[in-house]
């Protein structure tokens, strides 16, 4: 059947009606993130003071994804900064500070309500009741979770014929047999507390209150980008051991509601408004043709 201009519109237009018409499927909305007060979620107490650098936990977040196992003894590692990557999903960098040296692990933060999950469209990211932001093999590779990540953590693999979406999961195998993050039970100057984010944080405010001069009285995660799982603790400015200082304390899928309302409108109208742009162009060669090569 040949379709013309006004057959292509007037079907675009009902496919228009029909996604509005199932907008409450859309991810615009959170569904899985609540709120620190909804949920007991699970995460990890940072201890910066305590960290001495020893890269145990970068061993052992390897072995337990089955990663390249890094070089732990390799001191050139702290040379830079370093970022996480699809081979490691988590780094120890090194800051130096007006209190000295400050080592600071580095991996997904486990937001609250993350911006990865309610960009999502096809719901490749979850978060999990029990805290972990984890990721599924549906993922269609749009990569919207890596732009939608304040803290820049998820990362594509660019190569194999089935490529992987690779972050921390807050060992998310380990957690469901009732095990802790591979990370908290490597450590062996205990700067890695695993419990209940309400406990944490209790556990950070005593610390705090406890020892005055050794803290910094701030939390990191306890607030901002609207709550994180992974917590941290600091003898400096946060700003000074490579932390962001301008995230607010707004959950970041409320900033982009009105986008992602509008992503899966595009993907769903796409290929229709692409096979409508070759249903017209097949008909005027076919048009042409007949005239002898004039349109």
């Amino acid at each position: 059947m040949v379709i013309d201009r006004r057959s292509f519109l007037k079907g675009l237009g009902a496919g228009i009606a029909g996604v509005a018409a199932g907008s409450s499927l859309l991810p615009g909305k959170l569904e899985a993130g609540g709120t620190p007060e909804d949920k007991e979620f699970m995460g990890v107490l940072v201890d910066t003071t305590r960290c001495v650098g020893c890269r145990s936990c970068e061993m052992a977040c390897a072995e337990a994804n089955k990663l390249p196992i890094p070089d732990i003894g390799d001191a050139s590692a702290f040379d830079k900064i370093r970022s996480t990557s699809e081979t490691q999903l988590e780094v120890v960098n090194r800051f130096k500070t007006a209190k000295g040296e400050v080592f600071v692990k580095k991996q997904c933060m486990h937001c609250n309500q993350p911006g990865c999950v309610s960009a999502c469209p096809v719901k490749a990211m979850e978060k999990q009741k029990e805290g972990p932001v984890t990721w599924d093999t549906n993922c269609m590779g749009c990569r919207y979770c890596m732009v939608s990540c304040p803290f820049d953590i998820p990362k594509f693999e660019h190569y194999g014929a089935t490529p992987k979406l690779q972050k921390c999961n807050l060992c998310w195998e380990r957690l469901k047999k009732g095990e802790k993050p591979a990370c908290v039970e490597a450590c062996p100057a205990e700067a890695l507390t695993f419990g209940t984010r309400r406990g944490l944080i209790e556990e950070a405010n005593t610390r705090i209150y406890k020892t005055p001069k050794e803290y910094v009285s701030h939390i990191y995660g306890e607030h901002e980008a609207g709550g994180t799982g992974y917590l941290y603790l600091s003898s400096v400015p946060f700003e000074q051991i490579g932390f962001r200082n301008d995230l607010g304390t707004t959950a970041y899928p409320e900033y982009t509601k009105g986008f992602l309302y509008s992503v899966p409108v595009i993907l769903l109208l796409w290929p229709a408004f692409l096979s409508g742009v070759s249903a017209i162009t097949k008909r005027k060669e076919n048009v042409r043709s007949k005239e002898g090569g004039k349109l």
